[in-house]
Parts: C-alpha cells; structure tokens; sequence
C-alpha cells in the first residue's frame, strides 16, 4: 500500500541554510519552529466599460511570506554568524531548504526558498526560574519558493 495519500508529517522536518559561496550549509542548528512558508497574489480588478455587471480579474504582483526559525537545540554560533555576514555584505543571500520527512527519516518533499535574508535575529529570553529550554529565533525573507514533491505519488 501506497503512503501517498497520508497527511504531511509536520513534525519531521530538517532546515538547510547556504549562503552563497559557501560549499557547505550552516550546522548547529535543530529547529522546533518553522512557520512563514506562504506565498499570495493579489488581483486586480478591471471594470468592463458601458456594463456595471461586469468585472474582470487579472492576476496582479506576487508576494511571499517571512520565514520564522525557532531553535532550542544549539552546538554554535552559526546563525549569528550568517547575520553578522550579511550585515558586512548586504547583498550576501543564501538558499534554504525544508525537507518535510516521513515517519521513516525518508524524504516526502521539500520547500526550496531562493534569496533568502535572514532580517531579524532574537536571543533567547534568559530566565532562571522556568527551568524552560532557550529558544532563539531567526526571521528570514525570501524572494520564491518552490515545492518539490518527492513522494513519487
């Protein structure tokens, strides 16, 4: 039987960060948060001349969403390093990739953003009383994105 059919698990995913020039994607990072992955289009409205029933809709601008990045799980610096980096060179970008997994570990798609850049950078809230994990959060733009199903549905 074929798992094609079956509901996206929301909860496997792997994030892959590469800037551009680089040969290898950012490590140390285990994200519990991704959210922002949306795209819209707005549509324009064009009134047909001499009839007040009739409208046209025509595809207008597309826009895309921001991604939001929570991690509670750190080995290094390396996010901050990226913003650092492109704070030195504005026109630094790099590619993401979200690859949503099966229950398996294998590969059921992935979201490929392109021109990322990452905008926001949150240190974790520091308080000694919850015992709570430290979770910092990165928010990025990004210019497209795209699906790439590797289900084989």
């Amino acid at each position: 039987m074929t798992d094609a059919w079956q509901p996206f698990p929301a909860l496997n995913f792997v994030v892959e960060i590469l800037p551009d020039g680089d040969s290898k994607p950012l490590a140390g990072a285990a994200f519990s948060d991704c959210d922002g992955l949306e795209v819209s289009q707005e549509a324009k409205t064009l009134r047909e001349g001499g009839n007040p029933n009739r409208v046209h809709r025509l595809a207008g601008p597309v826009s895309f969403g921001q991604l939001t990045l929570k991690r509670g799980v750190t080995r290094g610096t390396d996010l901050w390093k990226w913003f650092d980096r492109s704070l030195a060179n504005p026109a630094l970008r790099a590619g993401i990739t979200i690859s949503v997994l099966r229950h398996d570990k294998s590969e059921w798609g992935r979201f490929v953003l392109s021109r990322c850049l990452p905008i926001k950078l949150k240190a974790p809230v520091l308080n000694a009383r919850d015992g709570n994990v430290a979770v910092e959060e990165i928010q990025v733009a990004y210019e497209a994105f795209k699906w790439e199903d590797k289900s084989g549905a």
